[in-house]
């Protein structure tokens, strides 16, 4: 890929999320901290730019990237046949350490799913990403940032290490507060799949789903 000037900003700069807004709408990729880790994200809605994404984490497109939304109710932007069981999780554990699979929604590019019929959503618990994702009016197709394969970072400096020379603008929020990955459950198979166990336990979601396979 071809190497593009990357500029570091604190995040209570209002130049940070004023430039990470104007970016992510032209279609460019953007580092950012989130409640886990941190995370490198485009516009979930431009095929382009979540090509670009990929490439500057060389991450293969055979995996896919989650989706964060702001709210609740930004579930049936990105997913159909939403069961009930997944606003009662929704409703329990967001914003938070849980990422639901279901259904994809049309308008979700095919990029993002890898061509799957599903889709990874979460809604995070930390002020920025749900700037970032209110300012440019559309969900961020995003994932942790580090290249492929290498350990997610919890602090900017982390970010710089992998990702600088790869993405225009890194976010920096100090360390973050939990770094953790999300829990993954799938909701869109019978019974719900827990795919990866990270920041919200088996336990707390036996509680509401006891046929968690």
């Amino acid at each position: 890929m071809t190497s593009v000037k990357t500029r570091v900003v604190l995040a209570e700069e209002p130049e940070g999320v004023q430039r990470a807004r104007r970016l992510l709408r032209s279609g460019r990729v953007v580092a950012f901290p989130t409640d886990t880790v941190y995370g490198v994200g485009a516009h979930a809605f431009q095929p382009e730019a979540v090509a670009d994404l990929y490439v500057a984490k060389n991450r293969p497109t055979s995996k896919a990237i989650p989706i964060l939304v702001a709210q609740i109710e930004d579930m049936t932007r990105v997913a159909c046949q939403i069961p009930a069981i997944a606003w009662e999780l929704a409703e329990r554990f967001w914003p938070g350490g849980l990422t639901l699979v279901l259904p994809r929604a049309e308008r979700v590019p095919a990029i993002v799913t890898a061509g799957g019929d599903t889709v990874a959503i979460r809604c995070p618990d930390h002020s920025l990403p749900l700037v970032l994702i209110n300012a440019i009016g559309a969900p961020l197709a995003a994932t942790s940032a580090n290249l492929s394969g290498r350990p997610s970072p919890t602090t900017a400096r982390q970010v710089v290490e992998q990702l600088a020379g790869r993405v225009p603008l890194i976010i920096d929020g100090g360390e973050c507060p939990g770094g953790v990955p999300s829990t993954v459950i799938d909701l869109s198979t019978s019974p719900p799949r827990l795919l990866r166990v990270g920041a919200v336990s088996p336990g707390e979601l036996h509680a509401l789903v006891p046929h968690l396979a």
